[in-house]
Parts: C-alpha cells; structure tokens; sequence
C-alpha cells in the first residue's frame, strides 16, 4: 500500500464509524483475495439472482462490525458490469443507521462466486460464496480470504434453525471457529431517521 493510500486510510479509521472502519479494513486487505486453503467458491453461481437485498444472520466478530445490528448488504448490478454493494447496520453506540457503499469484481469466470470487493480505490478484499441454496437463492454463506471472515446471510431477516444448523456444521468441516459466531439482531429494526456515511 502506498504512503498515499495509508494516510486516506488512517484518515478515514479516524473517523470511528464501524461501516468506515470496515471499509478501511477491506483497503488494509489490499491483495487478499482468494479463497482460504480446503475451501472452495460455489461454481454454476448465477449473479442475477444473488443481486438485490442480503440481511446478515451471523458473522464471525470483527472491530469494523461491532456494535452493529441489522446489517443489511444491497447489490445490484452497475453499467460497466460490476456489482454496486451498499451495505447498512445500525450502530448501537450511536443510535444512527450506518452505511458504506462499494463495488465488486468476479476474480475470474462469473459463474464461480470467488468475488473481490472494493471500499475505496484499487484496493480490495475477498469475498467468496461457500454455500448457497440452490433452488431459491434463499440463503448464502460467505467467507474472506482466510477463517477470520465468515457470514451467514438470508433473503428474510430470519433464517429456520435447521438451515442455521446446517450451514453452521458446514462451517466447523472447514475449520471456521463457529463457536464465536455472533448471531445478529434482525427482529424489530430502529426507525430510519438517520444514516451515516463513512
């Protein structure tokens, strides 16, 4: 990363809010893409039906989504053909809706779901579909690019115990430390009075 790039994004940390500090974490990625080692990206993925609203059910806990409930992720498709994300939570600290927008970029063949994903600049960070309900498009789950990043998500702000159950045995098999997953409040969101940006 070069001294230009460190100081935007020690200045962008600075500004302390997690969806921020999220994105500066994906800058601090720069390069890491890629699929952890004995895990494999679902192949025969089709975009058009991952785009459009994700809500997040669980994740591995992370300085740049702490604090944060009903984590939402928006994508859609951009003219120059990536994928715009727009993701959301509300902050509990601050009482205020969060958002940070980015886009996305297939590492390789667009029916394989290893995908980079971008906050700012050239700089950005794996994001990998593992699992995926195939017939619906229901529910996904999505790692980084190694064990510390994990991510259940579902097209409804609850996902039925025995998915959870599932993809939750699927992820011990490939050594993702499930017993620290955060399960993400979904229920009841905060009215939409105010968002900020990073």
């Amino acid at each position: 990363m070069g001294i230009v790039e460190s100081s935007r994004v020690a200045r962008l940390a600075r500004g302390g809010t997690p969806l921020a500090v999220m994105a500066v974490c994906f800058g601090l990625l720069a390069g890491c893409v890629g699929v952890p080692e004995g895990v494999e990206a679902v192949g025969d993925f089709e975009l058009e039906r991952y785009l459009g609203r994700w809500y997040e059910i669980a994740r591995l806990d992370h300085r740049f989504e702490r604090g944060l409930t009903h984590v939402r992720a928006e994508y859609s498709l951009r003219d120059d053909g990536s994928v715009g994300v727009l993701n959301s939570g509300y902050s509990t600290n601050k009482q205020e809706w969060q958002s940070v927008e980015g886009r996305a970029l297939f590492v390789g063949e667009r029916d394989v779901a290893e995908i980079k994903v971008s906050f700012f600049g050239p700089f950005f960070g794996g994001y990998n579909v593992i699992a995926l309900d195939r017939d619906e498009y229901a529910y996904a789950m999505v790692c980084g690019p190694n064990r510390d990043y994990l991510w259940i998500l579902a097209r409804e702000p609850n996902l039925p115990e025995l998915v959870k159950e599932a993809l939750v045995a699927k992820a011990r098999e490939l050594d993702f430390a499930v017993d620290a997953l955060i399960w993400v409040q979904q229920n009841e969101p905060p009215a939409l009075t105010s968002v900020g940006a990073r």
